[in-house]
């Protein structure tokens, strides 16, 4: 005679999520590099156009202040921003150096957006400061040098408040993982952590109070 099939309980507790806010300082200068809505719709044309985008085509002349305007994540509200998301890989990021499963942050660790921005919704946290045109040399994947055109704020900063799961972070695991993000992540263009090269030194913060 077959056994009766043993009852078991599943108890699935409610997440307990919490708000921290800290207010973040630059330690070395941000730089910004969206893809402009521009050159996507350029892209967007030629690939419409099919074979008849094949044929040579005059170059238009480069409003390099206008780039740089391009690179820069506007929010609805017309204030620049960060997007939120940054943050969030760069603590995400960070938890390889402490032991922690990227894998258990990414369900655990959020980040509240201040705007929404006007181009395509990304979430975004507001941006301190004042900014100013940097022109620097690169190199395509063609290995041809070209001269790229950014937003770069010397001196900024940014009031961040992040949601935790308080299963899996207290407030102080927090308060550390964000500021080895500053220090040894980075956020932007030429962080210590690009995935295209060993970074620049850019994008580096603390915790102002820390």
């Amino acid at each position: 005679m077959a056994k009766a099939p043993t009852a078991s309980v599943v108890a699935i507790t409610a997440p307990r999520i919490q708000t921290a806010s800290f207010r973040l300082i630059g330690e070395s200068p941000f730089v910004q590099a969206r893809f402009s809505a521009k050159a996507k719709n350029m892209m967007m044309a030629k690939m419409a156009a099919g074979s008849t985008a094949k044929g040579k085509k005059v170059r238009e002349a480069r409003d390099f202040d206008q780039d740089c305007k391009d690179a820069m994540h506007i929010g609805v509200d017309g204030k620049a921003g960060v997007p939120a998301g940054a943050f969030r890989n760069a603590m995400i990021s960070a938890c390889r150096l402490v032991g922690f499963k990227m894998t258990l942050a990414k369900l655990s660790v959020f980040v509240d957006a201040d705007t929404f921005d006007a181009v395509d919704g990304v979430p975004l946290v507001h941006l301190h400061g004042n900014w100013e045109r940097l022109d620097m040399h690169t190199r395509n994947a063609t290995g041809v040098v070209d001269i790229r055109v950014r937003p770069m704020w010397r001196e900024w900063h940014i009031d961040l408040r992040v949601k935790f799961d308080e299963d899996q972070f207290t407030l102080t695991d927090v308060s550390n993982l964000l500021m080895r993000a500053g220090a040894q992540v980075g956020i932007g263009e030429g962080r210590h952590d690009s995935k295209a090269s060993t970074g620049l030194g850019f994008g580096c913060f603390r915790i102002e109070g820390a």
